[in-house]
Protein backbone atom coordinates (compact mmCIF):
# COMPACT_ATOMS: atom_id res chain seq x y z
CA UNK A 1 0.00 0.00 0.00
CA UNK A 2 2.81 2.36 0.95
CA UNK A 3 4.69 1.56 -2.29
CA UNK A 4 1.56 2.31 -4.34
CA UNK A 5 1.15 5.69 -2.63
CA UNK A 6 4.83 6.52 -3.23
CA UNK A 7 4.51 5.57 -6.91
CA UNK A 8 1.36 7.69 -7.24
CA UNK A 9 3.16 10.62 -5.59
CA UNK A 10 6.08 10.28 -8.05
CA UNK A 11 3.70 10.17 -11.03
CA UNK A 12 1.86 13.25 -9.78
CA UNK A 13 5.17 15.09 -9.44
CA UNK A 14 6.17 14.10 -12.98
CA UNK A 15 2.85 15.27 -14.41
CA UNK A 16 3.30 18.71 -12.83
CA UNK A 17 6.68 19.26 -14.52
CA UNK A 18 6.90 21.77 -17.42
CA UNK A 19 6.85 20.09 -20.89
CA UNK A 20 10.35 21.38 -21.68
CA UNK A 21 11.77 19.69 -18.60
CA UNK A 22 10.06 16.38 -19.36
CA UNK A 23 11.25 16.40 -22.99
CA UNK A 24 14.82 17.20 -21.94
CA UNK A 25 14.77 14.50 -19.27
CA UNK A 26 13.38 11.98 -21.77
CA UNK A 27 16.18 12.64 -24.26
CA UNK A 28 18.80 12.46 -21.51
CA UNK A 29 17.49 9.10 -20.26
CA UNK A 30 17.45 7.61 -23.78
CA UNK A 31 21.05 8.81 -24.30
CA UNK A 32 22.22 7.22 -21.03
CA UNK A 33 20.37 3.97 -21.79
CA UNK A 34 21.93 3.92 -25.26
CA UNK A 35 25.41 4.50 -23.83
CA UNK A 36 25.07 1.57 -21.42
CA UNK A 37 23.75 -0.69 -24.21
CA UNK A 38 26.72 0.22 -26.40
CA UNK A 39 29.03 -0.78 -23.52
CA UNK A 40 27.60 -4.32 -23.38
CA UNK A 41 29.94 -7.12 -24.57
CA UNK A 42 27.36 -8.12 -27.20
CA UNK A 43 27.63 -4.62 -28.72
CA UNK A 44 31.43 -4.37 -28.92
CA UNK A 45 33.54 -6.26 -31.44
CA UNK A 46 36.18 -8.63 -30.13
CA UNK A 47 39.48 -6.80 -29.70
CA UNK A 48 37.87 -3.33 -29.89
CA UNK A 49 37.91 -0.95 -26.93
CA UNK A 50 34.99 1.34 -26.14
CA UNK A 51 35.29 3.69 -23.16
CA UNK A 52 32.25 5.13 -21.41
CA UNK A 53 32.98 8.61 -22.82
CA UNK A 54 33.12 7.18 -26.35
CA UNK A 55 29.89 5.22 -25.80
CA UNK A 56 28.21 8.33 -24.36
CA UNK A 57 29.50 10.40 -27.30
CA UNK A 58 28.17 7.86 -29.83
CA UNK A 59 24.80 7.60 -28.08
CA UNK A 60 24.43 11.38 -27.84
CA UNK A 61 25.42 11.81 -31.48
CA UNK A 62 22.87 9.18 -32.53
CA UNK A 63 19.95 10.44 -30.42
CA UNK A 64 20.72 14.04 -31.39
CA UNK A 65 20.92 12.82 -35.04
CA UNK A 66 24.31 14.46 -35.44
CA UNK A 67 26.74 11.93 -36.86
CA UNK A 68 29.96 13.10 -35.22
CA UNK A 69 31.91 10.02 -34.15
CA UNK A 70 34.64 9.53 -31.56
CA UNK A 71 35.14 5.93 -32.76
CA UNK A 72 34.25 4.29 -36.06
CA UNK A 73 30.84 2.63 -35.80
CA UNK A 74 31.64 -0.28 -38.14
CA UNK A 75 35.08 -1.01 -36.69
CA UNK A 76 34.06 -0.99 -33.01
CA UNK A 77 30.45 -2.24 -32.84
CA UNK A 78 28.91 -5.59 -33.75
CA UNK A 79 25.74 -5.95 -35.80
CA UNK A 80 23.80 -5.71 -32.52
CA UNK A 81 25.65 -2.52 -31.54
CA UNK A 82 25.06 -1.02 -34.97
CA UNK A 83 21.37 -1.91 -34.58
CA UNK A 84 21.32 -0.04 -31.27
CA UNK A 85 22.84 3.01 -33.00
CA UNK A 86 20.21 2.80 -35.78
CA UNK A 87 17.42 2.57 -33.18
CA UNK A 88 18.81 5.59 -31.31
CA UNK A 89 18.95 7.56 -34.57
CA UNK A 90 15.32 6.67 -35.32
CA UNK A 91 14.17 7.64 -31.83
CA UNK A 92 16.15 10.87 -31.94
CA UNK A 93 14.94 11.82 -35.41
CA UNK A 94 11.25 11.24 -34.73
CA UNK A 95 11.52 12.56 -31.18
CA UNK A 96 11.20 10.69 -27.91
CA UNK A 97 7.62 11.91 -27.41
CA UNK A 98 6.47 10.96 -30.93
CA UNK A 99 7.93 7.46 -30.56
CA UNK A 100 6.26 7.18 -27.16
CA UNK A 101 2.88 8.14 -28.62
CA UNK A 102 3.45 5.65 -31.46
CA UNK A 103 4.06 2.84 -28.95
CA UNK A 104 0.92 3.80 -27.02
CA UNK A 105 -1.12 3.70 -30.23
CA UNK A 106 0.43 0.34 -31.20
CA UNK A 107 -0.66 -1.03 -27.82
CA UNK A 108 -4.23 0.10 -28.58
CA UNK A 109 -4.36 2.59 -25.72
CA UNK A 110 -5.61 6.20 -25.65
CA UNK A 111 -3.11 9.08 -25.62
CA UNK A 112 -3.61 11.40 -22.64
CA UNK A 113 -3.88 15.19 -22.81
CA UNK A 114 -0.44 15.42 -21.15
CA UNK A 115 1.03 13.20 -23.88
CA UNK A 116 -0.53 15.35 -26.60
CA UNK A 117 0.83 18.47 -24.90
CA UNK A 118 4.35 17.00 -24.83
CA UNK A 119 4.22 16.19 -28.56
CA UNK A 120 2.89 19.71 -29.24
CA UNK A 121 5.83 21.21 -27.35
CA UNK A 122 8.41 18.89 -28.91
CA UNK A 123 7.19 19.47 -32.48
CA UNK A 124 6.52 23.19 -32.00
CA UNK A 125 2.87 22.87 -33.04
CA UNK A 126 0.36 25.65 -32.25
CA UNK A 127 -2.40 23.33 -31.01
CA UNK A 128 -2.60 19.80 -29.62
CA UNK A 129 -5.75 19.10 -31.65
CA UNK A 130 -5.12 16.45 -34.29
CA UNK A 131 -1.80 15.49 -32.68
CA UNK A 132 -2.54 11.75 -32.77
CA UNK A 133 -3.44 11.92 -36.46
CA UNK A 134 -0.26 13.93 -37.12
CA UNK A 135 1.93 11.37 -35.32
CA UNK A 136 0.35 8.53 -37.34
CA UNK A 137 1.06 10.41 -40.58
CA UNK A 138 4.67 11.09 -39.57
CA UNK A 139 5.34 7.44 -38.65
CA UNK A 140 3.80 6.20 -41.92
CA UNK A 141 5.71 8.81 -43.94
CA UNK A 142 8.98 7.86 -42.26
CA UNK A 143 8.43 4.18 -43.00
CA UNK A 144 7.70 4.89 -46.68
CA UNK A 145 10.69 7.18 -47.26
CA UNK A 146 13.13 4.93 -45.42
CA UNK A 147 11.79 1.84 -47.21
CA UNK A 148 12.27 3.37 -50.67
CA UNK A 149 15.68 4.73 -49.63
CA UNK A 150 16.80 1.30 -48.41
CA UNK A 151 15.76 -0.37 -51.68
CA UNK A 152 17.59 2.18 -53.85
CA UNK A 153 20.69 2.07 -51.62
CA UNK A 154 20.66 -1.73 -51.74
CA UNK A 155 21.06 -1.71 -55.52
CA UNK A 156 24.34 0.14 -54.99
CA UNK A 157 25.76 -1.70 -51.97
CA UNK A 158 24.95 -5.18 -53.30
CA UNK A 159 27.65 -4.60 -55.93
CA UNK A 160 30.35 -4.43 -53.25
CA UNK A 161 29.06 -6.51 -50.31
CA UNK A 162 27.42 -9.91 -49.67
CA UNK A 163 23.59 -9.91 -49.68
CA UNK A 164 22.89 -9.69 -45.92
CA UNK A 165 25.73 -7.23 -45.29
CA UNK A 166 24.51 -5.03 -48.15
CA UNK A 167 20.95 -5.21 -46.79
CA UNK A 168 22.10 -4.15 -43.31
CA UNK A 169 24.15 -1.26 -44.67
CA UNK A 170 21.22 -0.14 -46.86
CA UNK A 171 18.70 -0.09 -44.00
CA UNK A 172 21.16 1.67 -41.67
CA UNK A 173 22.08 4.22 -44.35
CA UNK A 174 18.45 4.97 -45.18
CA UNK A 175 17.56 5.54 -41.52
CA UNK A 176 20.62 7.74 -41.00
CA UNK A 177 20.02 9.79 -44.17
CA UNK A 178 16.29 10.44 -43.66
CA UNK A 179 16.89 11.38 -40.03
CA UNK A 180 19.69 13.73 -41.13
CA UNK A 181 22.34 11.85 -39.18
CA UNK A 182 25.71 11.35 -40.86
CA UNK A 183 26.50 7.91 -39.43
CA UNK A 184 27.87 5.24 -41.74
CA UNK A 185 28.90 1.61 -41.23
CA UNK A 186 31.36 1.26 -44.11
CA UNK A 187 34.36 1.33 -41.76
CA UNK A 188 37.70 3.09 -41.77
CA UNK A 189 36.21 6.55 -41.13
CA UNK A 190 35.59 6.80 -44.88
CA UNK A 191 31.95 7.95 -44.80
CA UNK A 192 30.69 8.00 -48.44
CA UNK A 193 34.00 8.97 -50.04
CA UNK A 194 34.26 5.62 -51.95
CA UNK A 195 30.92 6.49 -53.63
CA UNK A 196 31.61 10.12 -54.56
CA UNK A 197 31.03 9.34 -58.27
CA UNK A 198 28.01 7.06 -57.80
CA UNK A 199 25.10 9.11 -59.13
CA UNK A 200 22.31 6.87 -57.76
CA UNK A 201 23.63 6.79 -54.17
CA UNK A 202 24.37 10.54 -54.24
CA UNK A 203 20.86 11.37 -55.44
CA UNK A 204 19.17 8.83 -53.15
CA UNK A 205 21.02 10.14 -50.09
CA UNK A 206 20.38 13.76 -51.09
CA UNK A 207 16.67 13.03 -51.57
CA UNK A 208 16.35 11.39 -48.16
CA UNK A 209 18.19 14.30 -46.51
CA UNK A 210 16.04 16.93 -48.24
CA UNK A 211 12.71 15.24 -47.44
CA UNK A 212 13.81 14.55 -43.86
CA UNK A 213 15.06 18.12 -43.39
CA UNK A 214 12.26 20.04 -45.06
CA UNK A 215 9.80 19.14 -42.31
CA UNK A 216 6.83 16.81 -42.01
CA UNK A 217 4.37 19.74 -41.97
CA UNK A 218 5.60 20.99 -45.34
CA UNK A 219 5.41 17.52 -46.92
CA UNK A 220 1.84 17.06 -45.64
CA UNK A 221 0.92 20.55 -46.87
CA UNK A 222 2.32 19.83 -50.34
CA UNK A 223 0.45 16.50 -50.53
CA UNK A 224 -2.75 18.27 -49.51
CA UNK A 225 -2.55 21.39 -51.71
CA UNK A 226 -0.44 20.21 -54.67
CA UNK A 227 0.02 23.83 -55.75
CA UNK A 228 2.61 26.37 -54.59
CA UNK A 229 0.01 29.18 -54.54
CA UNK A 230 -2.26 27.25 -52.18
CA UNK A 231 0.50 26.37 -49.70
CA UNK A 232 0.67 27.97 -46.26
CA UNK A 233 3.09 30.85 -45.67
CA UNK A 234 5.31 28.54 -43.61
CA UNK A 235 5.61 26.01 -46.45
CA UNK A 236 6.35 28.71 -49.02
CA UNK A 237 9.08 30.19 -46.81
CA UNK A 238 10.68 26.79 -46.11
CA UNK A 239 10.68 25.65 -49.75
CA UNK A 240 11.96 28.98 -51.11
CA UNK A 241 14.67 29.41 -48.48
CA UNK A 242 15.81 25.79 -48.80
CA UNK A 243 16.09 26.10 -52.59
CA UNK A 244 18.06 29.37 -52.40
CA UNK A 245 20.46 28.03 -49.75
CA UNK A 246 20.96 24.80 -51.70
CA UNK A 247 21.78 26.65 -54.92
CA UNK A 248 23.99 29.25 -53.21
CA UNK A 249 25.86 26.57 -51.27
CA UNK A 250 26.48 24.50 -54.39
CA UNK A 251 27.87 27.47 -56.36
CA UNK A 252 30.06 28.76 -53.51
CA UNK A 253 31.52 25.31 -52.76
CA UNK A 254 32.27 24.74 -56.45
CA UNK A 255 34.02 28.13 -56.54
CA UNK A 256 36.14 27.50 -53.45
CA UNK A 257 36.92 23.76 -53.75
CA UNK A 258 38.35 21.46 -56.40
CA UNK A 259 35.34 19.14 -56.49
CA UNK A 260 32.75 18.11 -59.06
CA UNK A 261 29.37 19.82 -59.42
CA UNK A 262 27.73 16.68 -57.99
CA UNK A 263 30.13 16.82 -55.04
CA UNK A 264 29.36 20.50 -54.45
CA UNK A 265 25.62 19.80 -54.64
CA UNK A 266 25.87 16.83 -52.27
CA UNK A 267 27.92 18.75 -49.68
CA UNK A 268 25.52 21.70 -49.89
CA UNK A 269 22.63 19.32 -49.15
CA UNK A 270 24.53 17.44 -46.45
CA UNK A 271 25.65 20.59 -44.65
CA UNK A 272 21.99 21.30 -43.90
CA UNK A 273 22.33 19.01 -40.81
CA UNK A 274 22.97 15.61 -42.43
CA UNK A 275 26.74 15.17 -42.07
CA UNK A 276 27.55 12.78 -44.89
CA UNK A 277 30.60 13.59 -46.97
CA UNK A 278 31.86 12.39 -50.34
CA UNK A 279 35.10 14.38 -50.10
CA UNK A 280 37.57 14.75 -47.17
CA UNK A 281 36.30 17.84 -45.34
CA UNK A 282 39.69 18.29 -43.65
CA UNK A 283 41.19 19.12 -47.06
CA UNK A 284 38.74 21.96 -47.75
CA UNK A 285 39.98 25.56 -47.79
CA UNK A 286 39.05 27.99 -45.02
CA UNK A 287 36.60 29.65 -47.43
CA UNK A 288 34.87 26.33 -48.09
CA UNK A 289 34.74 25.48 -44.38
CA UNK A 290 33.23 28.90 -43.67
CA UNK A 291 30.50 28.33 -46.29
CA UNK A 292 29.72 24.99 -44.66
CA UNK A 293 29.61 26.67 -41.21
CA UNK A 294 26.96 29.12 -42.43
CA UNK A 295 24.85 26.33 -43.94
CA UNK A 296 25.22 24.20 -40.80
CA UNK A 297 24.24 27.07 -38.51
CA UNK A 298 21.06 27.81 -40.50
CA UNK A 299 20.24 24.11 -40.70
CA UNK A 300 16.99 22.42 -41.71
CA UNK A 301 13.34 23.41 -41.17
CA UNK A 302 10.93 23.29 -38.19
CA UNK A 303 9.16 19.99 -37.58
CA UNK A 304 11.93 18.06 -39.33
CA UNK A 305 14.66 15.64 -38.26
CA UNK A 306 17.34 18.34 -38.68
CA UNK A 307 18.84 21.01 -36.43
CA UNK A 308 20.23 24.54 -36.70
CA UNK A 309 18.32 27.78 -36.15
CA UNK A 310 16.00 26.63 -39.00
CA UNK A 311 15.27 28.10 -42.44
CA UNK A 312 12.13 29.94 -41.31
CA UNK A 313 14.10 31.68 -38.55
CA UNK A 314 16.75 32.80 -41.05
CA UNK A 315 14.10 34.03 -43.50
CA UNK A 316 12.26 35.96 -40.78
CA UNK A 317 15.49 37.68 -39.70
CA UNK A 318 16.21 38.74 -43.30
CA UNK A 319 12.70 40.11 -43.71
CA UNK A 320 12.92 41.97 -40.39
CA UNK A 321 16.23 43.54 -41.48
CA UNK A 322 14.72 44.48 -44.86
CA UNK A 323 11.76 46.16 -43.18
CA UNK A 324 14.07 48.41 -41.15
CA UNK A 325 15.58 49.87 -44.34
CA UNK A 326 12.47 49.83 -46.54
CA UNK A 327 10.05 50.97 -43.80
CA UNK A 328 7.65 48.23 -44.87
CA UNK A 329 5.87 45.56 -42.87
CA UNK A 330 7.63 42.29 -42.13
CA UNK A 331 6.18 39.65 -44.40
CA UNK A 332 6.32 37.74 -47.65
CA UNK A 333 4.02 36.24 -50.29
CA UNK A 334 1.36 38.88 -49.48
CA UNK A 335 1.24 37.83 -45.84
CA UNK A 336 2.51 39.54 -42.67
CA UNK A 337 4.72 37.79 -40.15
CA UNK A 338 3.51 38.22 -36.52
CA UNK A 339 5.66 40.23 -34.12
CA UNK A 340 5.82 37.21 -31.80
CA UNK A 341 7.49 35.16 -34.55
CA UNK A 342 10.02 37.94 -35.19
CA UNK A 343 10.87 38.22 -31.49
CA UNK A 344 11.25 34.44 -31.21
CA UNK A 345 13.51 34.38 -34.29
CA UNK A 346 15.80 36.98 -32.72
CA UNK A 347 15.80 35.12 -29.39
CA UNK A 348 16.66 31.76 -30.99
CA UNK A 349 19.45 33.28 -33.06
CA UNK A 350 21.00 35.14 -30.13
CA UNK A 351 20.87 32.06 -27.89
CA UNK A 352 22.34 29.91 -30.67
CA UNK A 353 25.18 32.35 -31.28
CA UNK A 354 25.87 32.40 -27.55
CA UNK A 355 26.09 28.59 -27.44
CA UNK A 356 28.45 28.50 -30.44
CA UNK A 357 30.68 31.28 -29.06
CA UNK A 358 30.92 29.80 -25.56
CA UNK A 359 31.47 26.29 -26.95
CA UNK A 360 34.22 27.50 -29.30
CA UNK A 361 35.93 29.35 -26.44
CA UNK A 362 36.02 26.23 -24.27
CA UNK A 363 37.28 24.13 -27.18
CA UNK A 364 40.07 26.65 -27.86
CA UNK A 365 41.13 26.38 -24.23
CA UNK A 366 40.89 22.57 -24.05
CA UNK A 367 42.25 21.73 -27.52
CA UNK A 368 44.90 24.41 -28.30
CA UNK A 369 46.74 22.17 -30.78
CA UNK A 370 43.96 22.61 -33.38
CA UNK A 371 43.30 25.73 -35.46
CA UNK A 372 40.43 28.10 -34.71
CA UNK A 373 38.54 27.22 -37.91
CA UNK A 374 38.77 23.49 -37.09
CA UNK A 375 37.34 24.00 -33.59
CA UNK A 376 34.68 26.47 -34.78
CA UNK A 377 33.65 24.00 -37.49
CA UNK A 378 33.41 21.19 -34.92
CA UNK A 379 31.25 23.27 -32.57
CA UNK A 380 28.91 24.55 -35.31
CA UNK A 381 28.58 20.99 -36.65
CA UNK A 382 27.66 19.75 -33.17
CA UNK A 383 25.19 22.59 -32.55
CA UNK A 384 23.53 22.18 -35.95
CA UNK A 385 23.41 18.39 -35.34
CA UNK A 386 25.21 18.00 -38.67
CA UNK A 387 28.05 15.55 -38.15
CA UNK A 388 30.58 16.94 -40.62
CA UNK A 389 34.12 17.11 -39.26
CA UNK A 390 37.57 18.09 -40.42
CA UNK A 391 38.74 14.79 -38.91
CA UNK A 392 39.69 15.89 -35.40
CA UNK A 393 36.73 14.37 -33.48
CA UNK A 394 38.31 10.96 -32.66
CA UNK A 395 41.45 12.69 -31.35
CA UNK A 396 39.77 15.10 -28.93
CA UNK A 397 40.48 14.71 -25.23
CA UNK A 398 37.80 13.53 -22.79
CA UNK A 399 37.00 17.11 -21.72
CA UNK A 400 36.71 18.25 -25.33
CA UNK A 401 34.37 15.36 -26.12
CA UNK A 402 32.18 16.25 -23.14
CA UNK A 403 31.90 19.83 -24.44
CA UNK A 404 30.84 18.54 -27.86
CA UNK A 405 28.35 16.16 -26.20
CA UNK A 406 26.78 19.10 -24.35
CA UNK A 407 26.56 21.19 -27.53
CA UNK A 408 24.96 18.32 -29.49
CA UNK A 409 22.37 17.92 -26.72
CA UNK A 410 21.54 21.64 -26.68
CA UNK A 411 21.48 21.75 -30.48
CA UNK A 412 18.98 18.88 -30.78
CA UNK A 413 16.58 20.16 -28.15
CA UNK A 414 17.12 23.84 -28.88
CA UNK A 415 18.41 26.46 -26.48
CA UNK A 416 14.83 27.76 -26.20
CA UNK A 417 13.60 24.39 -24.88
CA UNK A 418 16.54 24.10 -22.50
CA UNK A 419 15.67 27.49 -20.99
CA UNK A 420 12.00 26.53 -20.67
CA UNK A 421 13.08 23.76 -18.29
CA UNK A 422 13.31 26.35 -15.55
CA UNK A 423 10.15 28.30 -16.41
CA UNK A 424 7.16 26.99 -14.51
CA UNK A 425 4.83 29.99 -14.59
CA UNK A 426 4.80 33.26 -16.51
CA UNK A 427 5.61 36.47 -14.69
CA UNK A 428 2.83 39.00 -14.12
CA UNK A 429 2.51 41.50 -16.93
CA UNK A 430 3.74 44.97 -16.01
CA UNK A 431 3.67 48.12 -18.16
CA UNK A 432 6.39 50.73 -17.72
CA UNK A 433 6.95 54.16 -19.18
CA UNK A 434 8.56 53.94 -22.62
CA UNK A 435 11.91 55.67 -23.17
CA UNK A 436 14.12 55.86 -26.27
CA UNK A 437 17.42 53.95 -26.36
CA UNK A 438 20.15 55.04 -28.78
CA UNK A 439 21.01 52.14 -31.11
CA UNK A 440 24.09 51.96 -33.37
Amino acid sequence: MQKEEEMKSILDTVKKQPPGRLITTGFALVILLGAFMLMLPVSVKEGAEVTFVDALFTSTSAVCVTGLIAIDTADHFTAFGQGVVAALIQIGGLGVTSVGVGLILAAGKRVSIKGRLLVKEAMNVDSYKGIVRLVKSILLMTLCFEGVGAILSFTVFIQDYPFWHALGISIFHSIAAFNNSGFDILGGLRNLIPYQDNVLLNLTTSGLILFGGIGFFVILDVLKCRSFKKLSLHSKIVITTSAVLLAAGTILLKMTEDISWMGAFFQSVSARTAGFSTYPIGEFTNAGLFVLCILMFIGASPGSTGGGIKTSTFFTLLQAARSVFSKRHVGAFKRSIPKESIAKAYMITMLSLAVVCIGTFFMCVLEPEYSFIQLLFEVVSAFGTVGLSTGITPYLGAAGKLVIISIMFIGRLGAFTILSMWIERPEKNARYTEETVTIG
